[in-house]
């Protein structure tokens, strides 16, 4: 009872955003998008928890799925950069969202291979939102944000690898609690697009 409230109050303390990218934009430089993952909720929860995941999965998934994420989310940047998305942008990186909250609650068990068309989807459809975010009209000047934000990236997945491999009974309940949030803030965001 009093994890679903937590869960609960956590979750409606999000529930304010309209947009899972609500103006957190990238503007320039190494440091713009170095902190635009950090600044984020959809970003940090999503690569926080692949990173709790790949550590949940053990084996090459420890670092396959990271490193899936970094790549499919840097060909979506790309993608984003020059003017390729779509309006289901924003509803893909909810969903994302709770995917990755239920995967991470359940435990459900999945092959290799669909862990990493998973993976290489949910970042594809956040590397779209980067790129479309961080379109300044030249391929150098995108250049240092990017490697900022993936940099970033790569630093919430290890934090969530740490955060994956501890058997503290405390830090597992936080591993319930990022995906009760996870849920929570995925279905706000569904909810308020339109």
């Amino acid at each position: 009872m009093k994890k679903s409230i937590l869960i609960g109050i956590a979750t409606s303390l999000l529930s304010t955003l309209a947009y899972a990218h609500p103006g957190h934009g990238v503007e320039i430089g190494f440091m713009s998008g170095f902190m635009h993952p950090l600044m984020g909720w959809d970003h940090l929860l999503v690569m926080l928890a692949v990173g709790v995941w790949a550590a949940k999965s053990g084996g090459k998934a420890r670092w396959q799925l990271p490193l899936m994420f970094l790549a499919a989310m840097t060909i979506g940047a790309m993608f984003g950069l020059v003017g390729m998305t779509f309006n289901g942008v924003e509803t893909a990186i909810a969903a994302s969202l709770m995917a990755l909250g239920f995967l991470l609650m359940l435990h459900l068990p999945m092959s290799r291979a669909l862990q990493l068309l998973c993976t290489a989807l949910f970042a594809v459809m956040h590397g779209i939102a980067h790129g479309v975010e961080l379109n300044l009209g030249s391929w150098q000047a995108n250049a240092s944000p990017l490697i900022g934000m993936l940099i970033a990236t790569a630093l919430l997945h290890a934090i969530g690898y740490g955060l994956g491999k501890q058997q503290h009974k405390l830090i597992q309940w936080s591993q319930s609690l990022l995906a009760g949030i996870m849920l929570g803030f995925g279905a706000s965001v569904l909810l308020s697009i339109q």
